[in-house]
């Protein structure tokens, strides 16, 4: 009996490994294609993590900054993946601080970023440059978390202190950034409840969509745009804007500074106090496309220092305080093309007076139509200034529609005294001057 039992073992044992010999198996084995990602001992996944927040119904509720910013260091403490804004308004008492490999993505039109009111004050006594505390004559409106802004009439640009309020003992408030700079009582050093809205800083791979942000301008102080707007990039490589608003903020809308490779899509930039579009100190190979700037302050689009290889294309800049588009110091071999400037207050397009070490060199503008711009006659569509050198103006479209009395773009282009190689090819301009050259010896 037993040694049926064995002999019946067998049997059975060698018609199972025929079966599994006859089913085929499906081959796990990597392909030919897949390659680990750049920081981490995986392929690229189809599915990353996400998260919601909102009002209600969502993984995370609530209504202000804190909620949001919850999200954000869930999903980058997993590595990175995408926070879904429900509609609704958000109330934002600080920056919502983006981390690397995380989007952000509200309901176009619906997801609302909300600046709460701002406080100001003088400082009590002065903010030493690498001190991480400040002291206030009036602390009214400042609490911990809140974010904070300090400067005096000596240090602003990149001068500019931006961090958060980290503790407080009285009228000493700890701050979450050493002091930029030396924020003296003598030159009226003061602090404020500012800050950019959304803020991607020392950050890689971040995505910003869908957000319309509102920097209710009345209610605080102007911060400047190196260190803030409603949405600000600091050393973001990389970084993608789309499909977002800014409107109504008490300095830029939207603001890139050091962060190369952005891209900058289908948004909307309005009604704020200082410039639409700030690329700037060195960000290069940035893409500007199918956006807007319009009613700013100054200009609609501002290439700051040292902006190059640039694409910017079919844009509107228009009905800005200044100039549509402003180019100048080291800005140099970047397109810009089907852009439509119009009824801006100063000159369509301007290269600022630069020296030829620093002058906006290369540049090529083809496709554009610039028309209507100057609130006072004489505007030029374009104005070239300093030792600029090498630029192309291609197939633009250069006029003023208006009736003849309103008209005050009555210089097509107007190249002066140190420009040099210019070349103007198939351009139609309608101005009462079409082209307007002050060099010494014109070249043909």
């Amino acid at each position: 009996m037993k040694r049926k039992c064995e002999v019946l073992a067998v049997v059975l044992a060698m018609a199972g490994a025929a079966v599994l010999a006859a089913e085929p198996q499906e081959d796990f084995s990597p392909k030919p294609d897949e390659r680990q990602v750049a920081r981490a001992m995986h392929a690229p996944m189809d599915e990353a993590p996400r998260v919601t927040v909102g009002p209600a119904d969502a993984d995370l509720v609530g209504r202000d900054n804190r909620a949001l910013q919850a999200a954000v260091e869930y999903v980058a403490a997993l590595g990175g993946g995408v926070v879904e804004i429900g509609a609704g308004e958000y109330v934002m008492h600080d920056s919502l601080h983006l981390r690397p490999n995380v989007a952000v993505r509200g309901v176009k039109g619906k997801t609302i970023l909300r600046k709460a009111d701002g406080h100001v004050s003088a400082l009590a006594i002065d903010g030493d440059y690498g001190e991480e505390q400040i002291t206030l004559a009036d602390p009214t409106g400042f609490a911990v978390s809140h974010g904070v802004a300090i400067w005096d009439s000596r240090s602003g640009g990149f001068h500019t202190t931006v961090g958060r309020i980290t503790g407080r003992r009285g009228n000493t408030f700890a701050v979450s950034m050493p002091m930029q700079s030396d924020y003296m009582l003598a030159n009226e050093s003061k602090a404020a409840t500012v800050f950019p809205i959304v803020s991607a800083v020392e950050v890689d791979g971040v995505r910003i969509e869908g957000l319309t942000i509102d920097g209710n301008k009345e209610r605080n102080a102007p911060l400047n745009g190196c260190r803030g707007a409603g949405i600000y990039c600091y050393r973001a490589f990389g970084a993608v804007i789309q499909d977002c608003l800014v409107r109504n903020y008490n300095g830029d809308g939207i603001s890139f500074q050091q962060s190369n490779d952005v891209t900058v899509a289908d948004c909307v930039s309005e009604d704020n106090a200082a410039l639409g579009i700030h690329p700037g100190s060195g960000s290069q190979r940035p893409v500007v496309r199918n956006c807007a700037a319009r009613r700013n302050g100054t200009d609609g689009l501002f290439l700051c220092w040292r902006v190059r290889h640039g694409l910017f294309e079919n844009n509107l800049l228009e009905e800005n305080g200044q100039f549509g588009i402003s180019i100048g110091h080291k800005d140099s071999d970047n397109l810009l093309r089907r852009n439509i400037v119009k009824r801006n207050r100063g000159n369509g397009v301007f290269f600022r007076n630069e020296t030829i070490g620093m002058a906006a060199h290369r540049n090529r503008l083809e496709e554009n139509v610039i028309e209507d711009n100057g609130a006072e006659a004489p505007a030029a569509g374009i104005r070239i200034r300093g030792e600029t050198n090498d630029l192309l103006f291609k197939d633009n479209v250069i006029r003023d529609t208006r009736p003849e009395a309103a008209r005050t773009q009555t210089i097509g282009v107007l190249i002066e005294e140190k420009a040099s190689r210019i070349a103007l090819e198939g351009n139609r301009i309608e101005a009462k001057t079409p082209v307007e050259d002050r060099r010494p010896r014109a070249e043909p």
